[in-house]
């Protein structure tokens, strides 16, 4: 679909959807973000965009000097990554319990933690210099330093998951979604309830959509976590790939792994765009410049896409991040049972128990449309078919 472009309070709105699929309320808050002095162009608005704290999920925000925190995420640096590997459809078992059962048994979920560090010189040499960071970070998180070395290398809950794909040449791909764990939300929150409190912050039509303002301390002990955490997140990914590969190397000795695709869509980068350097905010979003590969991923039940980006400027060279929630989890509880999870997710080894009924597919945005409502942002590389999907 073209992009449609709404008129906001400072600047311009354009978006990759529908005004009226927008929810009310975060259209709303698309019209307060567009209201901030330090917005440069325009807002950025991805086809999965939804309700999220203080800044919409599926938003793409560029600031000149100064960033906001809830336009980040509370799961700073939460991203995908997936990798093709050498098996295909014919190499799997037709019951496929078993390699999920191993799976979850090598990585944790939900608030499972390992009980030992499971990253080691087979992850990254450079351990020891990246953990004395943690010494830097606010005191608020000192006394979270074991718990965030036992959490690197775990999944968590909600919509995080590991899957084993499909793509329609019957390739066998591996592909997982997480982010910083509770070490990333801690810190996200820390600095959300600092800016918060700043007084160039008192007007703002939502005090969610704080900010830190550069040459400010505070904005410097932001940028110094947030980065941190985003490495984080990055290596948590990588770990959790690495113990899935084990896994699968222990039944099949002569697998072998294309180079991984990584992405993270909840975090800042500095860029330059429209001839202006300026911090990027991607929240629920990838970036998508001009062939960069990424990861669009759908619900457990619908399938995911391997895209390319197009660079295209609009956007903020930028892309959606999945599909996108269409309901509230609590709204999805109310609606659907366990038989309509049993349904939907039909064909693909999982959990169908209701402690996921908030993760049905249902809940979600067609994944197609919202692959079709992108078309000038990214070229899809490849569909991928969960077989197996793993939730906490």
């Amino acid at each position: 679909m073209a992009m449609t472009t709404v008129p906001g309070k400072h600047v311009d709105i354009k978006m990759w959807t529908r005004v009226d699929e927008v929810e009310p309320a975060a259209m709303a808050q698309l019209r307060n973000i567009s209201a901030l002095p330090w917005v440069v162009k325009h807002v950025a608005v991805m086809p999965d965009v939804h309700l999220g704290k203080g800044a919409t999920v599926g938003s793409v925000i560029a600031m000149k000097d100064a960033v906001s925190p809830a336009a980040v995420g509370v799961d700073i640096g939460c991203g995908m990554t997936a990798v093709r590997t050498s098996l295909t459809a014919n190499d799997l078992p037709g019951d496929l319990a078993g390699i999920r059962s191993e799976i979850e048994q090598a990585v944790p979920v939900g608030f499972n933690a390992h009980k030992d560090a499971a990253f080691g010189e087979r992850d990254a040499g450079d351990w020891k210099q990246f953990w004395a960071r943690f010494d830097d970070l606010t005191p608020a998180v000192k006394a979270r330093a074991d718990r965030a070395v036992n959490q690197l290398g775990t999944l968590g809950g909600g919509n995080h998951f590991i899957e084993v794909c499909l793509d329609t040449s019957k390739q066998v791909w591996v592909m997982l979604h997480s982010g910083s764990r509770n070490i990333g939300n801690e810190l996200a929150q820390h600095h959300i309830g600092v800016a918060r409190k700043l007084a160039h912050n008192e007007a703002l039509p939502d005090r969610e959509l704080a900010v830190f303002l550069a040459g400010t301390p505070e904005m410097e002990s932001y940028r110094h976590d947030l980065y941190w955490a985003q490495e984080y997140a990055r290596r948590n990914r990588s770990v959790m790939l690495r113990l899935i590969s084990d896994v699968l190397r222990k039944r099949y000795k002569h697998i072998r792994f294309d180079e991984a695709i990584s992405c993270h869509h909840n975090y800042v980068a500095e860029e330059k765009h429209f001839g202006e350097d300026v911090l990027v905010t991607r929240k629920g979003a990838i970036r998508a410049g001009n062939g960069d590969l990424g990861i669009i991923p759908g619900s457990m039940g619908t399938g995911s896409f391997i895209v390319r980006g197009l660079g295209n400027p609009d956007s903020f060279e930028s892309a959606s991040h999945g599909a996108g929630r269409k309901m509230s989890r609590t709204k999805a509880r109310k609606m659907f049972k366990r038989t309509d999870l049993i349904e939907q997710t039909k064909g693909v080894e999982c959990r169908k128990d209701t402690g996921v009924i908030d993760e049905i597919p249902a809940a979600y945005k067609n994944i197609n449309e919202v692959i079709a409502n992108q078309s000038d942002l990214v070229e899809v590389v490849a569909k991928l078919k969960q077989v197996i999907c793993v939730k906490g």
